[in-house]
């Protein structure tokens, strides 16, 4: 280390000045954060309402309250998961390997999430699983939703889902309306002008702390426990729930442009700043920016080891793209990943559109403006049967990236209660 490098030690005093700005009981921002949580409840109270609202009991009340069709579904889930209807992780290897996959040795600690975006209503659920029963393939391990949470929550699509993606072994990351297409910004006129630069203008003024009031409402009467975060303010207000004790998750957005490896050494280290005594985090998703490289997941890796997060924090890394309205096409970046999986640890290839020749050829190629539209519109335009389309085929872009990788001898994370 040269003299130059130690000039950037910090001194304990900094931290000093830090922790008066946490514990000073006269400082608004503070006051107002507090003030919130205060709403629900002690961090432990808090915290017992979401497991009770998480029970699968109480998911089924909530479902049968709201749409009691769904029900029958969900049951069938459990009959299919509880006959082993879905294929082995072993089988599923033998299938693309043939012999060889009883003398590959593959990289399991290194094993990939397969994950997919957007999985807006419940009754897609079905769908998926009758199809991967079908062919044989795979149900990812790994979804996030990006529909109106109320909506949702009023069609009973929200408990359902919640309840479903416990019930086959997967994580599930719900959006808060909270998101700067609610209106918080009065100078853009909706998705179709904010879309792609979220990171600057999602949460100004107060939103910053209706999205904690949010995120608390579905955590007790939802069970809701892993939510997107794109703004930098929220971000810190997730660290400070955390740190008061209340278990929240979250995964920090592609719109919040995280896009070197400086920018990540930013917030990793708030993350292990803010991290409780036991060194768990609330950031569990670091979904970086499209336009990132290999080298930049590299980098970060040496140093999120460095602060003890290897094993906390997954990189997220979009391998497809919806068609319209977010990037560039073609995008697929299956190639890169299958050449940094093998070194590089905890990371989610994540799935927002179909591979772009079967996509881009569709009647409706998928558009991430489809995210914000009303369901109730959905259906009148005749797009409905076109949207699911679409999310069918994000599924069969991740199991093509299921199947490059175990052909590589790397492992894979599907959906852990129905590929034992």
């Amino acid at each position: 280390m040269t003299d130059l490098q130690k000039r950037l030690k910090i001194s304990p005093d900094k931290l000093k000045a830090f922790n008066s700005v946490l514990l000073d009981p006269e400082l608004q921002i503070m006051k107002d954060f507090l003030a919130v949580v205060a709403k629900y409840g002690t961090p432990e109270e808090i915290n017992k309402k979401h497991l009770a609202a998480r029970k699968m009991e109480n998911l089924f009340r909530l479902v049968e309250e709201r749409n009691p069709d769904h029900i029958k579904d969900l049951k069938w889930l459990l009959e299919q998961r509880d006959r082993g209807a879905f294929i082995p992780v072993a089988e599923y290897r033998r299938k693309v390997l043939g012999e060889a996959a009883k003398t590959t040795i593959f990289k399991d600690e290194y094993a990939v999430t397969l994950e997919v975006s957007a999985l807006q209503y419940f009754p897609w659920v079905r769908v998926m699983a009758e199809q991967a029963i079908r062919d044989q393939t795979l149900v990812p391990g790994r979804f996030i939703a990006v529909r109106n949470m109320k909506e949702s929550e009023a069609d009973g699509d929200l408990p359902a889902i919640v309840a479903a993606l416990d019930i086959i072994g997967a994580s599930f990351v719900e959006t808060l309306d909270t998101k700067g297409t609610d209106g918080s910004n009065p100078h853009l006129g909706g998705p179709a002008t904010i879309t792609g630069y979220f990171g600057g203008i999602g949460q100004p003024n107060e939103h910053a702390l209706q999205w904690l009031d949010e995120f608390l409402y579905y955590y007790t009467n939802f069970g809701v426990q892993h939510v997107l975060n794109f703004n930098a303010g929220t971000i810190l207000l997730g660290f400070l729930l955390h740190r008061l004790g209340v278990d929240i998750k979250f995964k920090i957005s592609v719109f919040f442009g995280s896009d070197n490896p400086y920018h990540a050494l930013w917030i990793m280290t708030m993350a292990k700043l803010l991290s409780r005594d036991d060194g768990s985090s609330p950031l569990i998703g670091f979904n970086w920016s499209n336009s990132i490289n290999n080298q930049t997941m590299e980098l970060t890796a040496e140093f999120r080891k460095m602060l003890e997060l290897e094993k906390v924090v997954r990189f997220e890394h979009h391998i497809t793209e919806t068609q319209k309205s977010i990037i560039i096409q073609p995008y697929n970046r299956r190639a890169e990943l299958l050449e940094v999986a093998g070194h590089v640890a905890n990371i989610a290839a994540k799935h927002e559109g179909g591979d772009p020749e079967v996509d881009s050829a569709r009647a409706h190629p998928s558009d991430i403006l489809d995210y914000f539209r009303e369901k109730k519109e959905v259906i009148e335009s005749g797009d409905w049967d076109y949207l699911q389309r679409n999310y069918l085929d994000k599924v069969d872009a991740c199991n093509h990236t299921a199947w490059e990788l175990t052909a590589k001898g790397l492992s894979f994370i599907a959906a852990r209660n129905l590929h034992k």
